[in-house]
């Protein structure tokens, strides 16, 4: 039902867990000898965290935020912590794992936030990045596809909390957004 609302798909299931083995094996090689925290951005991001992080063999920590700053379509500019890490990261090395960059005001804001509490070493992971859109002044140290202004959903990005469970990401019409 939800594939009628897609106007093409951008990346196959396929395409998306050949760039996960190539990201898992760049971050495998980064960490290796270390215990990184990964903490996620939720929501968004569950799928693509729970696909990378079975591609990187090594011992590493689980943990989440939730972050809030989108309604429907258009950023509030204000930044929101609905739920912040558990771990002290003081001296130790933590990868964000985001789903898209897009202005970057949210994940400059987590960014931030983390930078303040001393870890040893502060990374990003990105899915997708939108260049294009971008706002704030931050970039991911690792990107997995660079992607032109299109309103993306699936694969854990929605609209309105729907085309999460895609197993693509599809650019959504635009006649279902502009509604």
């Amino acid at each position: 039902m939800m594939d009628q609302d897609i106007a093409y798909i951008m990346y196959t299931e396929q395409q998306l867990h050949e760039r996960e083995n190539e990201l898992g094996k760049l971050l495998t090689k980064e960490y290796a000898n270390r215990r990184p925290i990964f903490i996620g951005i939720l929501r968004g991001v569950v799928v693509f965290y729970a696909d990378m992080v079975r591609r990187i063999p090594i011992p590493c920590d689980f943990d989440f935020m939730s972050v809030t700053s989108y309604a429907g379509t258009t950023s509030s500019g204000r930044v929101k912590i609905d739920l912040d890490t558990r771990y002290d990261l003081l001296g130790r090395d933590v990868v964000i794992l985001e789903d898209i960059l897009d202005t970057g005001r949210t994940l400059k804001s987590v960014h931030d936030l983390l930078l303040q509490r001393h870890p040893a070493s502060l990374k990003i992971c990105a899915l997708l990045d939108k260049p294009e859109r971008r706002i704030s002044d931050i970039e991911a140290d690792w990107v997995g596809f660079t992607i032109p202004n299109e309103f993306v959903v699936g694969y854990g990005l929605d609209f309105n909390d729907s085309y999460r469970n895609l197993p693509y990401v599809g650019v959504l019409k635009p006649e279902i957004y502009e509604k």
